[in-house]
């Protein structure tokens, strides 16, 4: 077996799906499976239950798992302590992005780190905050962008680069731009537009709800600004937005701060403890591009 053939079991265990599992490696779907095939035959036993739609792991995949973790960690130790030696960092830095959420800084920060370091593989991957949150815990994914409603990510470290308010964006005309105040119980006279379940945005929204006992219509949900900002615009539903993201669509929405909803949105930039010098080294030129953590976008 090399480590090849582990990266791809750990990736598919972790997916739990041979499609996405070679999205993250990078190969074909053939390839993951025919890399998987050998190494099976190589232990001697089938690593995965193959019958139902979502791959699970047999007892002997469950009893690999671990090893193969510590077996890749082990790897990369030894490219992290000659690369701290040598001044020199290589390999792969995965980086994960709420979806929908373009942020210029962030993408500055990762250019500067691939000049500084053109030896690293830099990847990209959009998500869900709770998924990507996951990805982080799970060690495939190196750093995360999410967005999140508390300050703290419980078992990682996390550096907050927004918090702003919720507001309610409507288009010119609505009888909300009449409101000098919006409350969320002016929203339950109106349908509702959305984020999903596992955004931070949501997150706020919900839990302000649920304190207040207060149950809007959630008519619709979509995961980016942009499509909010258009569903609201054409007049089908309230859109929920921070302050940062209103603003880009002041052209066709008029935004009002929800009065009663205090507790803030936050982006926060979250990864493990005990990081390596890729991750230090992108963290510096993330710190550089986000220099005041109370800035809006």
């Amino acid at each position: 077996m090399d480590l090849r053939q582990l990266e791809y079991f750990v990736a598919v265990a972790e997916e739990q799906n041979f499609t996405r599992a070679a999205e993250r490696v990078h190969i074909s779907q053939s390839g993951v499976s025919a890399q998987i095939r050998q190494l099976e035959r190589e232990l001697g036993a089938e690593l995965f239950d193959r019958s139902a739609r979502t791959v699970t792991l047999t007892v002997a995949g469950k009893a690999a798992l671990e090893h193969a973790r510590a077996a890749l960690a082990a790897a990369g130790a030894v490219s992290q302590a000659v690369g701290e030696v040598t001044g020199l960092i290589r390999g792969r830095f995965a980086v994960g992005m709420v979806i929908g959420c373009t942020i210029t800084p962030l993408f500055d920060a990762l250019a500067a780190f691939h000049r500084s370091h053109p030896g690293v593989a830099i990847s990209l991957l959009e998500d869900s905050s709770d998924r990507l949150a996951d990805g982080v815990r799970t060690g495939a994914l190196d750093l995360a962008l999410i967005g999140t409603a508390d300050a703290a990510v419980e078992g990682l470290e996390s550096l907050t680069i927004v918090s702003e308010r919720l507001v309610a964006a409507v288009p010119p005309g609505h009888p909300l731009t009449r409101r000098r105040r919006v409350t969320l119980r002016d929203l339950e006279s109106y349908p509702i537009v959305a984020m999903p379940p596992g955004a931070g945005l949501r997150a706020v929204f919900d839990e302000a709800c649920a304190a207040q006992r207060r149950r809007p219509l959630i008519a619709l949900q979509a995961s980016a600004a942009d499509a909010l900002a258009d569903l609201a615009s054409r007049g089908l539903g309230v859109a929920i937005l921070s302050a940062s993201m209103a603003a880009g669509y002041g052209d066709r929405l008029v935004a009002r701060t929800i009065d009663d909803v205090e507790a803030p949105a936050m982006l926060a930039l979250i990864w493990r403890g005990g990081h390596g010098p890729a991750v230090r080294a992108a963290l510096a030129h993330l710190r550089r591009a986000f220099p005041d953590p109370a800035a809006t976008l």
